[in-house]
């Protein structure tokens, strides 16, 4: 039997806490889980979970990502809401051909498809230089799309080669895979030639900047749009590792509501919340 109002509030349990309490004893049922998962995340996290998902799969799966990469609450929640359990290791590429094993399923774990650029607020009619310029400027917000392991380098990055001058657009390096990623993009669809052009850069790289404690450098496409059959062929006599994604703006909204929403300096603001909680 319940304790009653007066008692509840007197030993600091609300009914709504007593409410999650008996939530979180039917959902998580399994003790080897409790101890493993969700029992080292913060009451919060929990709460998030039992409100926001109601599959056990992916309550465990937010769970164990929350505990690998300490994220807070909100992140978590932003996770959630971005759908990462749909997105991850989805975009296509050649790692198992390219790479060893461990680190081609790292490297497929690690990239995602769509990448959700939202808070750019940018819309699809924004350009190649204006995205990454945007994408620089709230670098903050990108490494935290792209995901753990990610640490920025550079924008339009010098290259020279014959004499003649190249320009990454923007350059990465993966902690976990110990290696330089290339990232090229595209605000048009998918089309072939366009691994050319990655994979001369990611040569360029590997002769250039790579050092003998690094792997192989990997190229990541990203494009407004790609057939999916179009991206496998086209990856199919690559001998570099390369991975094909999409990248999701803003959808064009009308001029009233845009005036509804938060500025790019509120948004920062948030983010910098983010990081504290």
């Amino acid at each position: 039997m319940l304790p009653d109002a007066h008692v509840r509030a007197r030993e600091g349990f609300s009914r709504s806490n007593l409410m999650y309490m008996r939530a979180f004893a039917q959902a998580w049922q399994d003790e080897s889980i409790v101890q493993q998962a969700v029992g080292q995340l913060p009451w919060g996290h929990n709460v998030v979970l039992l409100t926001q998902l109601k599959e056990p799969t992916e309550r465990l799966f937010y769970a164990q990502k929350a505990i690998e990469h300490n994220w807070s609450r909100n992140v978590m929640v932003m996770q959630i809401e971005t759908r990462l359990i749909e997105r991850q290791g989805k975009a296509i590429t050649n790692f198992e051909l390219r790479l060893p094993k461990p680190q081609s399923d790292l490297a497929i774990e690690s990239l995602k498809d769509p990448y959700r650029f939202d808070f750019l607020m940018l819309t699809d009619q924004a350009q190649e230089r204006e995205i990454e310029n945007a994408l620089v400027k709230h670098v903050t917000a990108f490494l935290l799309e792209l995901g753990a392991g990610f640490a920025f380098v550079g924008q339009q990055v010098h290259l020279e080669v014959g004499g003649d001058d190249f320009f990454i657009d923007l350059l990465f390096y993966h902690l976990k895979l110990r290696c330089y990623i290339v990232i090229e993009l595209k605000t048009g669809d998918f089309k072939p030639e366009h691994l050319g052009q990655l994979g001369f850069y990611l040569t360029a790289v590997d002769r250039q900047i790579k050092t003998e404690h690094d792997t192989a450098t990997i190229g990541l496409l990203l494009c407004k749009n790609k057939n999916k059959v179009v991206a496998e062929y086209a990856l199919g006599d690559k001998s570099q590792p390369m991975g094909i994604a999409e990248y999701k703006l803003m959808e064009s909204l009308p001029t009233n509501l845009q005036a509804q929403l938060p500025s790019i300096e509120e948004i920062e603001r948030e983010l910098e919340g983010l990081s504290r909680d």
